[in-house]
């Protein structure tokens, strides 16, 4: 049986968490998807803090990560994620409603791995939310880190 990668959701606005998970859904893709909705959530969850000190070990396959977000913002959880050695390589795609060149620019510079202004037609948003979905936690591959099992 293949061991799916979880897909972190780190999104505050319970209205994009709700398509976000029905355009995963209806696509089949399988893959766990945790939403946390702050960034200090997101920084919990990689390290093993808090709530979530008794997940399965290993790295989710994708993190989608909001900008706009309490406590602290994606542009500097990207930076802390970034910073971390067992984090250099985790796929990190931002999922934001900002298109300010400057968020872009620094999201790049930072680490990003894509940037995706979420679309403001539900269809649009939907179609988006299941390419990201597909792509980033079934068709590319990770490296394993230390021998471990992605999830």
């Amino acid at each position: 049986m293949i061991d799916l990668r979880t897909i972190l959701l780190a999104e505050d606005n319970p209205y994009d968490v709700e398509l976000t998970m029905k355009a995963l859904a209806e696509h089949n893709l399988a893959n766990r998807v945790v939403n946390v909705n702050d960034g200090v959530e997101v920084l919990d969850y990689l390290t093993y803090e808090g709530e979530y000190k008794t997940r399965k070990k290993g790295n989710p396959a994708v993190i989608l990560l909001d900008i706009k977000m309490p406590r602290m913002d994606g542009i500097e959880v990207l930076k802390t994620i970034r910073s971390h050695p067992d984090f250099k390589m985790l796929p990190i795609v931002i999922l934001s409603s900002s298109r300010e060149e400057f968020d872009l620019k620094r999201c790049y510079e930072l680490g990003a791995n894509a940037y995706v202004v979420k679309p403001v037609d539900f269809k649009d948003f939907f179609e988006v939310i299941k390419q990201l979905g597909i792509f980033w936690a079934v068709i590319n591959e990770l490296p394993t880190e230390g021998g471990e099992q992605n999830g």
